[in-house]
């Protein structure tokens, strides 16, 4: 972390960023950055690769972040970029490849495991897979580099840690997380505002979306192992953003005879958001790996094409096996 902290001292022109489709974790990280940043008269700022959904509007994000699929010819000249939440530069384009060719230096700030096989970010990147969540890692540099907390910040903190833990209930066993988040408290935030607009805002249509999808979902194995496919029709239909579809397969989880859940999210004709989770018998990211993806040990995803029928028997025929094995 010393040399991260070092390398934001000396630089004076720095760009934030995080994955495509972002969530709160990583979006939440990079705007504590660029509150930290701006009391420290840095030139910042966040550039992200898509839009940035609509329930955390309550961040007043629309004037702070520039999207680069609105602008692709945008400067992207600077000393420094600060990547959270990923450190798969994959998860980035076509915005990475314009920031290789345009920043002197490119730093991960990431909780996830490095990848077995696939881009490895910079040496000097901070990977720290103990933590729960990137915006502990964002916590520690902003307190690293003395700049005092104010509410913006601990709300964009607070948003990012409730997000990845998922109000708490994933904390790698470590106290650290709740430890923030007391500190966080003390700075005028409301969590009661910020655990709704995160969980709580579910609209009529959602509702409705819901009970048509999961009344679709598929057993195997004796109900260990459930595969949900959730259309892009059925989400416009609906009136949805595919960020409405992303808290669907932790609902699947709650299912009592699971050890292990998959859902294929339609995000065009024979392309996919897959998302695995396991209850922590099954080792899911090596499966999400060998399909070009990545994430932890037990929550992991990657986005594919192919043939819906073929890429559900690739997928459960591995799962099935490893099923077989904890049995």
């Amino acid at each position: 972390m010393t040399n991260i902290v070092q390398q934001i001292r000396n630089a004076d022109r720095i760009l934030l960023s995080t994955h495509r489709q972002c969530d709160g974790d990583g979006l939440g990280a990079e705007l504590a950055l660029y509150y930290a940043l701006k009391k420290m008269k840095k030139n910042v700022q966040i550039v992200n690769v898509d839009g940035t959904p609509r329930k955390y509007r309550f961040l007043g994000t629309e004037k702070i972040i520039a999207l680069f699929q609105n602008n692709p010819v945008m400067d992207l000249r600077a000393d420094l970029c600060l990547i959270f939440d990923t450190n798969d530069e994959r998860l980035l384009e076509p915005l990475f490849s314009g920031l290789k060719k345009s920043v002197k230096k490119i730093l991960f700030i990431d909780h996830h495991p490095l990848l077995q096989n696939g881009p490895q970010p910079s040496k000097d990147s901070m990977i720290d897979i103990a933590a729960a969540s990137t915006g502990e890692m964002a916590y520690a540099i902003i307190k690293e580099l003395g700049v005092e907390f104010d509410e913006d910040i601990a709300r964009s903190l607070y948003t990012s840690i409730t997000f990845d833990t998922q109000l708490y209930r994933y904390v790698r066993n470590s106290s650290r997380s709740h430890e923030i988040a007391a500190e966080l408290l003390r700075y005028n935030i409301q969590p009661e505002e910020v655990h709704r607009a995160l969980f709580g805002n579910q609209t009529v249509q959602k509702m409705a979306f819901l009970a048509k999808a999961l009344g679709q979902i598929e057993y195997f194995c004796h109900g260990q192992l459930a595969v949900l496919r959730l259309r892009d029709a059925d989400l416009i239909a609906h009136h949805l953003e595919p960020d409405d579809a992303r808290d669907v397969i932790d609902m699947v989880m709650n299912i009592e005879s699971l050890e292990a859940a998959v859902m294929f999210r339609e995000d065009a004709v024979d392309e996919y958001k897959l998302s695995i989770r396991s209850k922590g018998k099954l080792e899911v990211r090596t499966l999400a790996e060998t399909l070009g993806g990545g994430g932890h040990a037990f929550s992991s995803g990657a986005f594919i094409k192919g043939k819906y029928g073929d890429l559900k028997e690739q997928i459960v025929s591995d799962l099935t096996q490893k099923i077989s094995r904890i049995a």
